[in-house]
């Protein structure tokens, strides 16, 4: 009976990126939750100034949403962050098969 312990996680046999279908899908959601949230800035700028009349604070609402069109097109034509995991890659045993040491037979 063997007692040795087996990591049954696949082994990674490629460092490829998702498809670009995936990244396109994920940068067109990140762009259409920055592209949202512009409006509830907005909205919430007209109500502080209609409701406590605080324009200031209205213009400080207002300024952060300016840049939220330009910072969701960066954000979204931004390539993924490579991901550093813990993969399972294959590796030689020390039982294995093959022999580490080759003999190598030169020709003339």
């Amino acid at each position: 009976m063997n007692t040795s312990h087996r990591d049954d996680t696949p082994v990674l046999i490629t460092e490829a990126e998702p498809s670009m279908d995936d990244q396109q899908a994920l940068r067109r959601r990140r762009y259409a939750w920055m592209m949202a949230s512009r409006i509830p800035c907005l909205v919430g700028a007209v109500v502080v100034f209609q409701v406590w009349q605080l324009w200031w604070l209205a213009l400080i609402i207002v300024a952060i949403s300016i840049p939220l069109p330009w910072m969701a097109v960066l954000i979204a034509n931004d390539r993924p962050v490579r991901k550093s995991e813990d993969v399972n890659r294959f590796r030689r045993s020390h039982r294995s098969i093959e022999s580490p040491n080759h003999q190598v037979i030169e020709g003339t």
